[in-house]
């Protein structure tokens, strides 16, 4: 609100010099700094009302009401567990599930009918409480957080203490509308956290699930003719392929077969084999063959 006031006593400041000044071309750019200024000022208005706009109010939420005319009613109340606010002067009033004008409406209403001819009525909720932003998965203090005004991204994963060590590198923020369906956002780690991209710094509304997930072990075996055969463990977030496993067992002895076997036992229950020709993948007429959890890499002796 102090920005906006700055920004009004601006625009008021540039019209008065706008017709005192003699140069038409400061007054030219007086007027457009005066639009500029005016359009920020709309832009952040239109931002805060939208936020709170089709939000339905609930328990434990924390209200603001000011009634202009009334000062005694300039309140801040937290919205009890069945639904209603216990008002100076009008006694208890029903919140749960109105928006904030629905409320501001409804106090109109009171006021003009048994108090003042005219009301001027603004309600604003200050802390999101009865459906809060959740953080799950690798944080250090994941579960609801206690949200006053508007977040984004980064602000609700500073709440829950950052990322944890073992965090993957995407994060995923899932959002219900109001018609039950779920939309999911997928966030790269490295775009927000080192790229510092402000376009994925997404805000975060009520009821928002951040999901952070965390990386895990995923092993494979490379058994017969590699320099040091047996179990490798990979990280999730890192590429499993047949030649990274190679590598990562210390490459081929000079007695192994051009053609490798991959043995695998898929999800169905069943045992599939994959034969992979290493001199045609390392010299790109094949592409590089993605390995998965418990795959066993099979490289038998060369007879020739």
């Amino acid at each position: 609100m102090q920005n906006e006031t700055n920004i009004l006593r601006k625009l008021g400041r540039a019209c008065r010099m706008q017709f005192k000044t003699k140069n038409s071309k400061l007054k030219i750019r007086i007027a457009i700094l005066a639009i500029l200024s005016g359009a920020l000022l709309t832009t952040s208005l239109s931002a805060q009302q939208s936020a709170q706009s089709t939000y339905r109010i609930g328990p434990k939420d924390l209200i603001e009401i000011k009634v202009f005319e009334v000062p005694d009613l300039n309140v801040e109340l937290r919205v009890e567990g069945d639904g209603i606010v216990r008002l100076p002067l009008l006694g208890e009033l029903r919140v749960e599930g109105l928006t904030t004008a629905q409320v501001a409406d409804q106090l109109r209403e009171i006021l003009e009918e048994k108090y003042i001819q005219r009301a001027s009525v603004t309600v604003d909720v200050r802390e999101y409480r009865s459906r809060p932003i959740s953080v799950i998965g690798a944080v250090p203090r994941p579960g609801p957080l206690t949200v006053s005004g508007r977040w984004t991204l980064l602000e609700a994963l500073a709440a829950a203490g950052g990322l944890a060590d073992d965090h993957g590198d995407t994060i995923f923020v899932l959002r219900r509308s109001d018609n039950g369906l779920v939309d999911q956002i997928a966030i790269n780690v490295e775009d927000l956290m080192v790229r510092a991209k402000l376009d994925v710094n997404i805000p975060v509304f009520t009821g928002d699930l951040i999901n952070v997930p965390a990386t895990i072990d995923v092993t494979v075996f490379c058994l017969g003719e590699v320099k040091r055969p047996g179990a490798l463990t990979f990280k999730s977030t890192e590429r499993l392929t047949l030649l990274a496993a190679i590598a990562r067992a210390g490459g081929l002895t000079d007695r192994a077969s051009k053609t490798i076997v991959i043995r695998r036992h898929d999800r169905s229950g069943e045992d599939t084999e994959i034969k992979a020709n290493f001199k045609n993948i390392m010299s790109g007429k094949e592409k590089d063959v993605e390995l998965e959890r418990d795959d066993v890499v099979l490289v038998k002796e060369s007879f020739f």
